[in-house]
């Protein structure tokens, strides 16, 4: 866990396909200096690095194996926040098929995050989640040049997480799939 300051809302951070567990730390640290910092690396091997969970063939989600990835991952996290003496609930950052992780947290985890962002996200599971999110903030920031994603990918998530009862704030910037300047200023001013 990097980052020193207890008092802040740790940083929880899940990295896209073929990452590692220290891909957001220089963003995490643009987005909350001094914030403590949980890198988490995905358990699916993959060439060159790991994912949360595999795509089919085809593209398609595993809705599964993302079912199958949640209890250690949230019980890894909260065992992480309470060994290192965190206050309160911490803020998820997620990018690609991190970003997609976090939301299957979201779903089926309520209350495990105290908000969320989620850049270059898509919905984890095809039909609305059963719990209530209970005001959970969330950010989520699509690229219109995104090439990775459908027109609307980011959008249909966030109508969803909102008819769960989250508080989300969607944003398209005219970017591709990596994230940018543009996505850690939208951000940083989010979470303010």
């Amino acid at each position: 866990m990097a980052g020193a300051d207890t008092s802040l809302a740790p940083l929880v951070l899940l990295h896209g396909s073929n990452g590692y567990e220290t891909d957001l730390l220089p963003l995490a640290e643009e987005l909350a200096p001094g914030a403590a910092k949980l890198g988490v690396r995905g358990t699916v091997a993959m060439e060159p690095g790991y994912a949360f969970f595999r795509r089919s063939p085809d593209r398609r989600l595993d809705e599964d194996a993302i079912v199958a990835a949640v209890p250690a991952l949230s019980t890894f996290i909260e065992k992480s926040c309470v060994d290192h003496n965190l206050t309160g609930r911490p803020v998820a950052v997620g990018f690609s098929n991190g970003a997609i992780m976090v939301a299957a947290l979201l779903i089926t985890r309520p209350g495990l995050f105290e908000r969320a962002i989620l850049f270059r996200p898509l919905s984890p599971f095809a039909v609305d989640p059963p719990h209530l999110l209970d005001g959970t903030p969330v950010l989520i920031v699509d690229g219109a040049k995104d090439v990775r994603r459908s027109s609307g990918d980011g959008r249909r998530l966030a109508e969803r997480l909102r008819r769960a009862g989250a508080l989300v704030i969607q944003h398209e910037l005219p970017v591709g799939h990596r994230i940018t300047s543009q996505d850690v200023l939208t951000a940083r001013q989010w979470l303010g």
